[in-house]
């Protein structure tokens, strides 16, 4: 064997080793497929369904087997989306809504539905309309709460043979027409208009019932002054009748005396009265008083 054929063979027999060497690294990089965190894999052999590829290492068979989609399981938000319905009570509403999801079965999603994103607009638009329409107005403003969990609920049932989990849905806004704003605007005047009336009316009653509890009160002590002042004179009726029935008839002199001298006294103390006229026999009853008041002393 001479030189020329010696180093032939040995550059085929190199050339050979290589092919193979690149054959088995081709073959393990192919085998070999290293998923993110945030993705799974959805692995076809032959056009069929292999398997879904999880974070981390995984081996698949080379040549046969291969990443036919790489899907992302990170939550996603759609854009939010307004859609018109109507109220049980006739009322038009425009409701924006808003929906976030992440896929959780890739394959599912993959083989069952083409555009996911505008299916579950679809299925959300449909279930805000029938909600909204079992509602009045002042319930969807009020229970917006209820309405997005009913959204949230209805949604999540329907999209679950997709794969997918409805992980919030919101209901951003409701706005109305603008003839519908001002009828709900001349309502709420009106409301205001009847709140302040009824107030005012409110305010003259108490007023009215105040004044009728000052009159009673005034009524009921007048009526008490009057007990007390009739029970002063029943006493001092019953005093001087003790004392006539003790003294005879000067206690009863001295008693008339006392009335008539107060008599007196509050008619010199009259306005414009400049003369009294004091009849004689006063006189006599002063004197009478007097000497009654001298022999007590």
């Amino acid at each position: 064997m001479d030189f020329e054929t010696l180093l032939v063979e040995l550059v085929g027999g190199n050339i050979v080793l290589i092919l193979l060497a690149v054959f088995i690294i081709v073959t393990i990089s192919l085998g070999v497929r290293i998923v993110p965190q945030s993705e799974k894999h959805v692995v076809e052999r032959f056009g069929r369904l292999r398997a879904v590829l999880g974070p981390g290492i995984n081996l698949i068979v080379p040549f046969l087997d291969r990443i036919a989609h790489k899907i992302s399981i990170l939550e996603r938000q759609l854009p939010s989306m307004t859609q018109d319905a109507i109220t049980s009570d006739n009322v038009l509403v425009a409701v924006e809504t808003s929906v976030f999801y992440r896929i959780i079965e890739p394959e599912k999603t993959v083989y069952r539905i083409r555009d996911v994103d505008a299916a579950i607009s679809t299925t959300v638009a449909g279930i805000v309309r029938s909600e909204i329409g079992r509602m009045e107005l002042d319930q969807v403003q009020a229970n917006r709460s209820s309405l997005i969990d009913a959204v949230r609920e209805q949604v999540a049932s329907q999209v679950d043979d997709w794969g997918i989990e409805v992980t919030r849905a919101e209901i951003l806004d409701v706005n109305l027409d603008q003839q519908t704003r001002n009828a709900m605007l001349q309502q709420l005047n009106a409301e205001r208009a009847r709140r302040a009336q009824v107030t005012e009316a409110e305010g003259r009653k108490r007023a009215v019932e105040l004044q009728a509890d000052a009159d009673l009160y005034a009524a009921e002590q007048e009526a008490k002054a009057r007990r007390v002042l009739a029970d002063a004179e029943a006493y001092a009726t019953q005093v001087v009748a003790v004392a006539i029935a003790e003294n005879g008839l000067a206690a009863a002199q001295y008693q008339v005396a006392l009335k008539q001298v107060d008599a007196l006294n509050k008619l010199g103390a009259g306005q414009g009265n400049q003369t009294i006229i004091v009849p004689a026999n006063a006189l006599e009853a002063f004197g009478d008083a007097f000497n009654m008041l001298k022999g007590r002393g």
